[in-house]
């Protein structure tokens, strides 16, 4: 019997749990929506609302222990900056949930959820490794024409 025993497993370990509700969390922030599945989403609301109550004061503090969590500068400063902020007067429900059907492959019912109150988005650009810039055929060419001619002047 689970009498008195708090929150899902979810069939993981709880350093697999705490990194799936942290990159939930920080996608939930950075995007204003996520779709995952409803028993995920129920906890995510759960920690979203705590840290939203956390990062409304808006202190140094509140940073830090919001920071202690997250792990992520960027997303820590747009949850205190932008997001803490449309929700000043609201006491909590910080998030709605929008059931979008069961998933084909093992029947789970997936859910949106979403920010009540949405920031304005900027487009956030993922932090790539660039790769050595690809030579085009004209570039080939170009090289080939060049080691033709100095070939003709020897």
């Amino acid at each position: 019997m689970r009498h008195r025993v708090a929150g899902k497993k979810l069939s993981r370990s709880r350093s697999h749990r705490k990194a799936l509700f942290r990159n939930l969390l920080s996608a939930l922030i950075l995007h204003g929506e996520i779709k995952t599945t409803e028993s995920k989403a129920k906890i995510v609301n759960r920690l979203f609302d705590k840290l939203v109550t956390k990062s409304k004061v808006g202190t140094l503090h509140a940073r830090r222990s919001v920071a202690a969590f997250l792990n992520k500068k960027k997303v820590v400063n747009r949850l205190v900056d932008e997001i803490a902020p449309l929700f000043k007067d609201r006491p909590g429900g910080f998030t709605r949930i929008i059931r979008l059907g069961q998933r084909q492959g093992d029947d789970a019912m997936m859910v949106k959820l979403e920010l009540v109150e949405k920031p304005k988005l900027e487009k956030v650009e993922k932090e790539t490794k660039k790769s050595p810039k690809k030579s085009s055929k004209k570039d080939l060419t170009e090289k080939k024409e060049r080691k033709n001619e100095k070939d003709k002047k020897r």
